[in-house]
């Protein structure tokens, strides 16, 4: 009965994190040497997603479907702001991070922590997971990590968290819900 008086929850095809104390903002660069927070995009339904270039999956094929979604968002698409964040400093130079994104859009921005533990601090504020996996030859390496996304609603608040592998058209559905102000 009480149900009735208060407005419908937005729903979500994400888990809606709408309230939760983590993951609030970040100070990083990005590949132009620029410094970044969150502030910065105000006005615009921002995904985050941590990554490394030289991953041969889900970094790509993330990357690929938020090209998916911008485009399917129409005129809309430029209120959506694509942030990949590095988790391997070791080989994501400034350099390598700008001509990565290049092969997806050219407004999508990637980020980097200027210190190892500014990484670990970050990725334990958003509740990510990462860890170095040694390869099979000397110096060679692949990075696990959590594969998913963060997505702020254009005021700068956390609202979903997106799986890896969610269909296109629900993230797209979900983002622009958020971009009208769900």
């Amino acid at each position: 009965m009480l149900g009735a008086c208060s407005p419908d929850k937005p729903s979500f095809h994400g888990t809606d994190i709408t309230g939760v104390d983590y993951a609030k903002d970040f100070a990083l660069t990005d590949f132009n040497d620029q410094p970044r927070t969150l502030a910065d995009f105000k006005g615009k339904a921002v995904v985050v997603f941590f990554g490394y270039t030289q991953c041969p999956d889900v970094c790509p094929t993330t990357m690929g479907e938020l090209v998916q979604v911008k485009q399917a968002l129409g005129a809309e698409g430029d209120k959506l702001q694509v942030l990949f964040i590095s988790i391997d400093p070791e080989r994501d130079t400034p350099a390598v991070l700008k001509a990565y994104m290049a092969n997806f859009d050219p407004g999508f921005l990637a980020l980097y922590a200027p210190s190892s533990d500014k990484l670990a601090a970050l990725a334990k504020d958003f509740k990510v997971f990462y860890q170095k996996v040694p390869g099979k030859e000397p110096g060679a390496y692949s990075m696990d990590h959590t594969a998913a996304s963060y997505v702020y609603d254009p005021q700068g608040r956390l609202r979903l968290f997106e799986r890896y592998g969610t269909p296109v058209a629900d993230l797209t559905a979900d983002i622009k819900r958020l971009i009208d102000g769900a």
